[in-house]
């Protein structure tokens, strides 16, 4: 358990909402929205499973290590979480804004069905007890309920995902398939890398001025010397939801930055391609 590791967890300061956190024998975060909503989700951290060596504890990346083991590191974290063991959908990530509608015959691809699909960064469902699940290591983690249509989505935003506006990618898809009104969307930003920790380049930055225009930009894009730029994923992706329409009370952003917590979230920037990599969850 954290606690016996030695682990503080780090908070942003001025955050919009906490994250909630369960130390256990397999420790992970929950939206306390979504929870109060009977909505089953969950953000995993390094520890809890089975993996060795850099990829320790809880990796959750398929490509990387033998199957089996990355396995039993699905099974202890749907358990954990109360989720089916034998249904879960995984995407396939490669920083598209590709979003999959889950069926019937999709139900455990990834982990323990192979995938018919390729390059899927956003997954939505009305399915009951089919867990979705996307994979993180700084990239900003999207969930997506609608109440009055029973209907959830989860999509994975690194920065070419937000200026491509993923998050509202995902709203009108659920509006496609579920009839789903932005309004009643609940939408919550998990554990990704913080405002003060994610530097980027000129080029970078460019995009999301072109994107999102001066005024808008300056809520989450700080210019600093030398051409550098700080860039907030999740107050980027608040405003491309508020845009949409999502209801500014209905939108949750997490407290807690991946690269400040390096110790118990698996962190790019900190590590590398050194590590393993977490996973959002989200079932009905």
């Amino acid at each position: 358990m954290i606690r016996d590791k030695g682990i503080t967890i780090i908070r942003e300061q001025n955050a919009k909402e906490h994250m909630a956190f369960h130390d256990g024998s397999v420790p992970y975060f929950s939206i306390p929205v979504f929870d109060s909503l009977g909505v089953k989700n969950g953000f995993s951290t390094k520890f809890g499973g089975v993996s060795e060596g850099y990829f320790a504890e809880m990796n959750l990346g398929m490509l990387k290590e033998p199957e089996e083991i990355v396995r039993e590191n699905y099974r202890r974290m749907l358990k954990t979480l109360s989720m089916n063991e034998k249904r879960p959908v995984l995407s396939w990530q490669t920083h598209t804004t590709n979003i999959r509608r889950v069926t019937e015959e999709d139900a455990g691809k990834g982990p323990f069905r192979e995938r018919d699909y390729r390059d899927v960064d956003g997954l939505v469902t009305d399915l009951p007890d089919t867990p979705l699940v996307t994979l993180f290591a700084d990239c900003v983690p999207l969930y997506f309920y609608d109440p009055v249509n029973r209907a959830i989505g989860l999509s994975h935003a690194g920065w070419r995902g937000t200026v491509g506006r993923m998050a509202e990618k995902t709203v009108l898809r659920m509006h496609e398939e579920f009839n789903s009104n932005p309004a009643d969307i609940y939408a919550a930003a998990g554990p990704s890398i913080c405002g003060s920790c994610y530097e980027i380049g000129a080029e970078v930055a460019e995009e999301f001025i072109e994107a999102f225009g001066n005024f808008r930009s300056e809520r989450f894009l700080q210019k600093k010397p030398a051409g550098k730029y700080l860039l907030d994923l999740k107050k980027a992706n608040e405003t491309v939801l508020l845009q949409c329409g999502v209801e500014k009370s209905h939108i949750f952003l997490s407290d807690i930055c991946t690269k400040c917590n390096s110790g118990l979230l698996y962190s790019h920037r900190v590590m590398g391609k050194k590590r393993g990599v977490m996973g959002a969850f989200l079932s009905l």
